[in-house]
């Protein structure tokens, strides 16, 4: 049986304890990992790997998360990959009571579990292969 393409995920996260349990959990769900720790490098690897899916902290220490996002829909190339935020300034209450959802463009609440990611990113771009 032949397997098919690997579903990428760009994690752009400043914490690395973010980044490393994210990617390992992630990898071990059969997806591929790129990682970045600011916004710079996120932008460039996304250009340049068009991931399947973007996993971006908003509060990043050069580039604000939420410019990240407007610089990637406004290129032809990356505008529809879809973005799960993570932040540290919105606590699960309020995720929950606002059910933040826009277009492709999912809020979760720092800290988050890796079985939610998991579900999310299952939700946005299905399994690990194709």
């Amino acid at each position: 049986m032949a397997t098919g393409l690997r579903k990428s995920i760009l994690i752009v996260d400043d914490e690395k304890d973010v980044l490393d349990s994210l990617s390992v959990f992630l990898r071990r769900n059969g997806y591929g990992v790129l990682v970045a720790d600011n916004g710079k490098e996120g932008l460039r690897l996304a250009k340049k790997e068009i991931p399947s899916l973007l996993i971006l902290d908003l509060m990043l220490p050069d580039i604000d998360g939420s410019d990240v996002a407007a610089a990637l829909l406004s290129h032809p190339s990356t505008r529809e990959i879809p973005i799960i935020f993570l932040t540290s300034i919105m606590t699960k209450p309020e995720q929950e009571e606002s059910g933040e959802l826009i277009a492709n463009r999912t809020i979760v609440a720092k800290p988050c579990k890796t079985d939610e990611i998991l579900s999310l990113v299952k939700d946005r771009i299905g399994p690990a292969t194709v």
